[in-house]
């Protein structure tokens, strides 16, 4: 392909995901159900497809997908529900490549038992992309949030090393179950390991990457680093992205400088925006090569394995997380939640069944597969089938099902946590206020202090104060009217929300009379840059609401 016909690709694929997020915006559905449709579509038309190379996803899009979303993860969050996420993410997806592997082996005419746990290998591991995007716009609690993030987090890397048992077994290397847990354990242990590696390693490049550019360049190629040493280490590169995000994300706030994280956290919600509808798209364009196998099969070995696939997929999920919720006490605290944690009520089992929606994972997985592979084609059928069924079926109505059971945040209670952590953080700041007021009167009368300079440091301290006093004001009546909310819906404060008004008033008269002096050639461009990047860093400040 020419670079001009690549460049084109790229741009109109960037106008359809544009077009599509606008899209999504309005209707309320989610893009990563929408995408794939419309690749569905082009694909069909006369013209050149773009197939799917499974290394270039696997090495180029995987790690900063993952990267990415793990440094928006908690860490403490998910090692509070670390058992139930090794649940879903570990042995789930060890069962569900079982049954579709045995499924096809006593099922499917033709069909071996290796390529069977191959794509179920491939299909088990669910892609939350789409459940979480619908699941924060609808106000999914925190904890469920977690669970589906930090599943999303750990599962690829189980898939993956089940699929390289799988492979070598079809190729006819053996296979021998102690010989493969082992393996697992190894790869798994040495990931986690070469992630904590690497994000120790960024602590030590601190010096060097105290600017937003530098610290922005370093955290791109992060994610790579950690993978391709993973991999050079014959141990899972996948986990080491992800250990080494988690790390990463949980030290920023005290690793990174404020304008740092600003641009770096920018950036990779860009890369995340272009990434994940570039793959959304590029899944609906292989439909043309996933038939084009199928003709020499007949029709009824293709429904079985139809069946066997993506019933399993469906029906295995809640199960197990049935399973796990209804066992006693002491085998609960072990397969489920942790010992002092609830257990997933009805309502959330429901939720984390219909939130297992497949990906491109799945689909570069199983295109990796040898061309020697019994029933190749039958099994890129299969998989290409459950992730169509789940990204577009249970993506369109997840949000649909959250609403319908009523499971939602609350948001009064949160709103009250952040302005409650606001005001302590402000307190810190008074205290330490008359820390300096303190060593300021000591050093005062212990030498001949320069009389201007006290002065000015003892004003500048009491306006602090004093607008810090302000603030706390504001955060303590926004507790108050939180705490005395009688009805679910967040309370509005008309004050408050006349003060947001006017504040964006303020700032857009600001702009406008900055242009004015920029067009009238009494500003330069540059200057005006300046200025408009501080209104821009105070209007960041204000919260997401109606003009």
């Amino acid at each position: 392909m020419h670079a001009e016909t690549m460049l084109l690709y790229v741009l109109a694929g960037v106008a359809v995901i544009v077009a599509v997020r606008w899209f999504a915006g309005r209707t309320g559905l989610p893009a990563a159900a929408i995408l794939p449709v419309i690749g569905i579509v082009y694909a069909l038309l006369p013209g050149q497809n773009l197939p799917l190379e499974p290394e270039v996803v696997l090495t180029f899009v995987l790690p900063p997908l993952l990267y990415s979303a793990a440094l928006d993860a908690s860490l403490l969050a998910i090692r509070r529900n670390l058992r139930i996420v090794v649940s879903l993410s570990v042995m789930l997806v060890f069962i569900t490549a079982l049954v579709i592997g045995y499924g096809f082996h006593f099922l499917v005419a033709g069909a071996t038992l290796a390529a069977g746990i191959a794509v179920g290998a491939a299909v088990a591991p669910p892609d939350p992309v789409a459940a979480l995007a619908v699941g924060r716009r609808v106000g999914l609690p925190p904890r469920l949030v977690t669970i589906i993030q930090g599943e999303g987090l750990l599962n690829d890397a189980t898939a993956l090393t089940i699929l390289s048992f799988a492979t070598a077994a079809v190729l006819g290397e053996g296979f021998s179950a102690p010989a493969a847990a082992g393996r697992f354990i190894v790869a798994a242990a040495g990931g986690a390991a070469t992630g904590a590696a690497v994000a120790y390693a960024l602590r030590l490049l601190r010096p060097v990457t105290r600017d937003p550019m530098s610290a922005n360049a370093v955290s791109l190629a992060t994610p790579f680093l950690a993978y391709l040493l993973g991999e050079h280490l014959h141990v899972s590169g996948v986990l080491a992205v992800v250990v080494a995000g988690l790390v990463v994300g949980h030290h920023a706030p005290r690793a990174a400088s404020g304008a740092s994280r600003l641009q770096t956290s920018a950036v990779w919600r860009l890369v995340d925006f272009l990434l994940e509808g570039f793959v959304f798209l590029l899944i609906g364009q292989q439909l043309p090569e996933v038939i084009r196998g199928l003709r020499h099969y007949e029709t009824s070995t293709v429904v079985t394995a139809l069946a066997v696939s993506v019933g399993s997929v469906l029906l295995i999920r809640p199960l197990w997380l049935l399973l796990t919720q209804s066992l006693p006490r002491s085998l609960h605290s072990r397969l489920g939640n942790g010992q002092h944690a609830e257990r997933l009520s009805g309502r959330e089992v429901t939720v984390l069944s219909w939130a297992g929606t497949r990906g491109v994972i799945s689909l570069a997985a199983v295109f990796t597969l040898p061309r020697v592979t019994p029933d190749r084609d039958l099994l890129l059928f299969c998989t290409f089938a459950v992730v169509l069924v789940t990204l577009v079926g249970q993506g369109l109505t997840f949000a649909p099902l959250v609403r319908r059971l009523g499971l939602r945040a609350d948001e009064i209670d949160e709103a009250r946590l952040r302005n409650e952590a606001r005001s302590a953080s402000v307190h810190a700041a008074l205290d330490q206020l008359d820390d300096l007021d303190r060593e300021r009167r000591e050093d005062l009368g212990r030498r001949d202090a320069d009389a201007d300079a006290d002065a000015a440091e003892a004003e500048a301290i009491q306006v602090m104060r004093g607008l810090l006093a302000q603030r706390l004001a504001r955060y303590q009546g926004r507790i108050d009217l939180l705490q005395s909310a009688e009805s679910p819906e967040m309370p509005v404060s008309p004050r408050y929300e006349a003060a947001l008004r006017i504040r964006r008033a303020v700032m857009e008269a600001q702009r406008e009379e900055l242009l004015r002096w920029r067009d009238a050639g009494t500003l330069p461009d540059e200057g005006l840059r300046v200025l408009e990047r501080e209104l821009d860093h105070e209007e960041r400040l204000l919260p997401e609401r109606r003009k």
